[in-house]
């Protein structure tokens, strides 16, 4: 017995889990249902937290820049006026000139420095124009900044945003453009300034453009989705042991499909043995379960056949056991393949008999019946004709004749023995009367009983033999001799065959060649000459 392992014993709970859950499958549902309600709860908190670190970002960055704003505004504005007893101007060049302040372009500039120093690599401003002082360097425009420009001069719209989103994988930029439109004040003293690049602005026209860029790597927020991590690394982590138990349990379920198709493969093999001791009606009845495996019978109307080998015994004392079981076998096999095909329901061989019934399991009606029975008897008979002329050439002297008796009635049909072997069987006078009726049939001859003759009387010629009496049935039975077995269609059959006391012939005229059939008519008319002339001396 093999010792159970470490990592076995570790499987275990695993496996008993597991089947825990396979035999509950609300809780497989619960867990669904749960994973599809902390989805949105992780997504909003995440959300929050993303929130929360961006405001806290903006209030501090907003924070810095008014403050740079305020100690810009202290030192170049305020400190400059305070103190100053003269009239202070707006002046470009303000630090060149004492109590100055400077103009709103000269702030925005400066401004712009203030408070791109302040945001860093994260967040840029601009102040830039096409049209600079001559004092002053000009502005290098990128091709945004350039269209922007030209949109916002175009359209006029002191409200006009321009805006662009661009970046990588793993980054992202927006960019903001707004048109710096001039007023009035504005107008008058760019118009006068001796250092202006035009003379000629007017209220609403766009001196320049502000730029806002903001800059953001992807990687800088990734943490704020820390709930939607440990979501997905739970929803993950359940689905790889939920996909590892199910390999485990597909391993399992090969192994035992294996199992399984070995088993059913045996019982295959174990039921088509078994099919051949059994009628093929008989066993699809027990496979299929329409029939139960227990001791119990019905009373039914059967047509019962049953046939014998005229004088087996002499003839096996001729054969060798083994020709003569080969042989045997040989016959069997021939009248079955005829009682399948016809319906028939062979019930057993016994010794060199056969006995078969047509009525169950299935029946299509004892008229019907009756003459399934007769059609396959005449069928045996014909296929006895060629089986006889195959033996013969094969050096068989003495081939098997066959006598057979048909009878219709009334039988207990069922299983018959003991609860640990029983018989698929009928029992019944009317079962007895078929064997009487094929004892007194001629070898090749087929005797029916009055009830199967009444079945069949418009098919077939009989003629009346002497009635017979039998053991367990009151009065007299009268048996039919049925003619015509071999013809086939016509007066002038193929084959003629007939035995009796001192006479055995088979003649097969479809096979005669010229030669053959000289011969045939030769040693006809010699055996015809010396029957008359033993018939003439007998008189």
């Amino acid at each position: 017995m093999p010792v159970p392992t470490s990592a076995d014993n570790a499987e275990r709970p695993v496996e008993r889990l597991w089947l825990y859950a396979a035999e509950r499958p609300w809780l497989l549902g619960a867990v669904v249902a749960l994973a599809l309600v902390l989805l949105p709860v992780a997504v909003w908190m995440d959300l929050k937290n993303l929130s929360d670190r961006a405001l806290t970002v903006q209030a501090r960055t907003l924070n810095g820049m008014l403050n740079d704003i305020r100690g810009y505004y202290g030192a170049n504005v305020v400190a400059r006026v305070q103190g100053f007893e003269g009239d202070s101007i707006a002046a470009h060049n303000y630090e060149d000139i004492p109590g100055a302040v400077p103009i709103p372009a000269t702030l925005s500039l400066e401004l712009g420095n203030v408070i791109g120093t302040r945001g860093g690599e994260e967040i840029g401003y601009r102040f830039v124009s096409d049209a600079t002082f001559a004092n002053r360097a000009p502005h290098t425009l990128d091709t945004f900044e350039k269209a922007a420009l030209a949109a916002f001069r175009a359209s006029r719209d002191p409200e006009a945003v321009a805006s662009e989103i661009e970046g990588s994988l793993f980054e992202r930029r927006i960019r903001m453009a707004v048109p710096v439109v001039l007023g009035q004040a504005c107008v008058s003293c760019h118009n006068s300034h001796p250092l202006s690049p035009r003379h000629d602005w007017q209220v609403g026209d766009v001196r320049g453009i502000q730029a806002i860029t903001v800059h953001q790597p992807i990687a800088t927020n990734i943490l704020s989705f820390k709930y939607l991590f440990l979501y997905f690394a739970a929803a993950g982590a359940f689905g790889i042991a939920l996909t590892g138990l199910n390999w485990r349990q597909a391993n399992a379920f090969r192994r035992m499909n294996r199992e399984l198709e070995e088993a059913n493969g045996f019982l295959a093999s174990v039921s088509m043995k078994i099919s051949k001791y059994l009628s093929p009606q008989v066993y699809k009845s027990i496979f299929s379960g329409e029939k139960d495996v227990t001791l119990s019978t019905e009373r039914k109307k059967l047509t019962i056949f049953f046939s014998d080998i005229k004088d087996f015994t002499e003839t096996s004392e001729h054969l060798q056991p083994e020709e003569l079981t080969s042989l045997l076998n040989e016959y069997f096999t021939e009248m079955s393949v005829i009682a399948h095909a016809h319906g028939a329901t062979v019930d057993k061989f016994v010794g060199d008999a056969i006995l078969a019934f047509f009525g169950d399991p299935t029946t299509k009606g004892a008229r019907e019946d009756a003459n399934a029975c007769l059609d396959m008897a005449i069928a045996m008979q014909r296929r006895m004709v060629e089986l006889k002329a195959e033996w013969r050439r094969r050096g068989i002297e003495k081939p098997f004749e066959v006598r057979m008796g048909i009878n219709t009635g009334y039988c207990n049909v069922g299983n018959f023995g003991s609860a640990d072997r029983m018989d698929y069987t009928i029992i019944g006078a009317e079962a007895n009367l078929a064997a009487r009726l094929q004892h007194i049939a001629e070898p090749g001859g087929i005797v029916i009983a009055y009830e199967t003759w009444a079945h069949v009387r418009e098919r077939v010629r009989a003629r009346v033999l002497e009635p017979i009496t039998l053991k367990g049935i009151s009065g007299e039975v009268v048996p039919y001799a049925v003619e015509g077995i071999y013809e086939r269609g016509g007066d002038q059959p193929d084959t003629i065959s007939e035995t009796g006391s001192g006479l055995s012939l088979f003649l097969d005229v479809g096979k005669l060649d010229a030669e053959a059939r000289r011969r045939a008519e030769a040693t006809l008319e010699k055996a015809l000459g010396a029957v008359r002339s033993r018939g003439a001396a007998n008189r």
